[in-house]
């Protein structure tokens, strides 16, 4: 028989570290090995991060950009062990890091660890390429709960990306973050994005795509976190047997080109 995949996870006592920790335990094919949270926490169950690490196969990390990318690091200097990561809202010296470290273990980051949201990237990136600059608008909308930290959203952002990529265009180079004030006719080409906060919203995303006479509307909403616990999970079983590298949803789901 098998034995089951062995899973640390970081930020134990957040909202998705709990709910992690719940699926895994749930979850016959792993076994939940550690949980740790910040440096110095201690009490229900928490171990070290280095005790975690020497026991995990795989850690889980939905914690913040900043100790995401440490603990990238912290895994690649012990050659593993793999890492999958669902915060969001890196700068790119934290992006810099944990691709440094996907030089020496696997990691797989993605926006959402949703299923249907990454079906909806796919159908996001079909309908930009099909539908040219010039005769349609993007705009992405996305809502969350009031103590999201981070705008856009690490999902925005990676359907944005899609987008762009359905154009053949770079998003830095397209994207509208913000409009306020007297900004004039709306570019071109531009993606833009526009965030709504508040009340207990899981999360909700969608992207409309606007022409002369008609708009079409690709969207999901999500009614609890175990979708990403369970896309976490599907996540953990797929990069355990992978060469070093940075992987994303696409890649564990096989929607990669």
């Amino acid at each position: 028989m098998q034995q089951p995949l062995r899973i640390a996870i970081a930020g134990a006592l957040g909202r998705m570290g709990r709910q992690m920790a719940e699926a895994v335990q749930a979850d016959p094919r792993l076994e939940l090995v550690a949980r740790f949270h910040r440096p110095g926490s201690t009490g229900d169950g928490l171990v070290a991060r280095d005790e975690a690490l020497a026991l995990a196969d795989v850690v889980v990390d939905f914690t913040t950009p900043a100790a995401s990318a440490e603990l990238a690091k912290a895994c690649a200097e012990r050659g593993g062990p793999a890492l999958v990561i669902g915060s969001t809202g890196f700068d790119a010296v934290e992006l810099e890091a944990i691709a440094a470290a996907a030089t020496k273990i696997a990691i797989v980051r993605s926006g959402s660890y949703s299923l249907g949201l990454n079906m909806l990237t796919g159908l996001v990136e079909q309908a930009a390429r099909a539908l040219g600059r010039d005769d349609c608008d993007i705009e992405i909308l996305e809502a969350h709960h009031r103590f999201k930290v981070d705008a856009p959203s690490g999902t925005a952002l990676m359907l944005g990306e899609a987008a762009a990529r359905g154009r053949g265009v770079s998003l830095d180079d397209v994207a509208r973050r913000a409009r306020d004030g007297v900004t004039g006719p709306r570019p071109r080409g531009e993606i833009g994005f526009a965030v709504l906060r508040g009340g207990s919203i899981v999360g909700e995303h969608s992207v409309s795509f606007l022409a002369e006479g008609e708009r079409l509307t690709l969207s999901h909403a999500a009614g609890d976190r175990s979708m990403f616990a369970r896309g976490a999970i599907a996540a953990a079983l797929w990069v355990a047997g992978q060469p070093p590298g940075e992987y994303d949803m696409r890649d564990v789901l096989g929607l990669a080109a």
